[in-house]
């Protein structure tokens, strides 16, 4: 809000809530470019002022919240699950920096598969970003399991490769909603302890295989 203020507009925390919960309800790709432009109303000229101040400060801002935010249990998890063998691999957007920050917060050693968008050039919700994570593993989509926050980013690209697709209910985007059958999770989570629980009964009882025909 502090950069739209810079340039003479004062807007409120409902305000920014309005345009935050109309970004993740039109499933926007970029939530932070179509809050700007919500508050903007359509002006070009502030919307480039203030991703350009945005783009400048983005390091400092990524450094003041620590870069990443561990969900509680998480790394408990994902060691526990690297200790029996799972072959874990990243598909996730973030830039390729964000690589040494999870190799200092100690996440990354659990990873077979160590890339990102910044690293490949691909990005959610494209495929490829996910099959190469499988190639990375060595494993074919249909033995893969996918754990994402978002609908449009992580599930509908997962069910396309015929996936089995977990929803993390957290963050910004945990008020989205399927917008159709074909985009349901297979499960929806909301805390380290349920993703462990239903990723052993989802191995033990695979969903059945539907006809997620995305890209006809």
């Amino acid at each position: 809000m502090s950069s739209f203020q810079k340039h003479g507009i004062d807007i409120s925390a409902d305000e920014y809530a309005d345009a935050n919960r109309w970004a993740i309800e039109t499933f926007a790709p970029n939530p932070y470019q179509a809050i700007t432009w919500r508050i903007s109303k359509g002006s070009q000229k502030l919307v480039s002022a203030v991703e350009s101040e945005l783009l400048q400060t983005v390091n400092h801002r990524n450094d003041a919240r620590g870069g990443f935010e561990l969900r509680e249990g998480m790394l408990e998890l994902i060691e526990k699950l690297w200790n029996e063998n799972f072959l874990l691999g990243l598909a996730a957007n973030q830039p390729a920096g964000s690589l040494k920050i999870m190799e200092n917060l100690g996440i990354l050693q659990y990873f077979k598969y160590k890339e990102v968008s910044g690293s490949t050039g691909l990005r959610k919700p494209d495929p490829r970003l996910l099959l190469e994570s499988c190639k990375g593993l060595g494993v074919s989509p249909q033995e893969a399991i996918m754990v994402g926050d978002r609908i449009d980013n992580d599930i509908v690209p997962a069910k396309t490769l015929g996936m089995i697709a977990i929803r993390l209910i957290s963050g910004r985007h945990a008020n989205q909603h399927p917008r159709s059958g074909y985009e349901r999770p297979d499960a929806d989570v909301h805390d380290a302890e349920e993703l462990e629980q239903i990723i052993r009964h989802l191995i033990a009882h695979p969903p059945k295989a539907s006809n997620n025909n995305y890209l006809e």
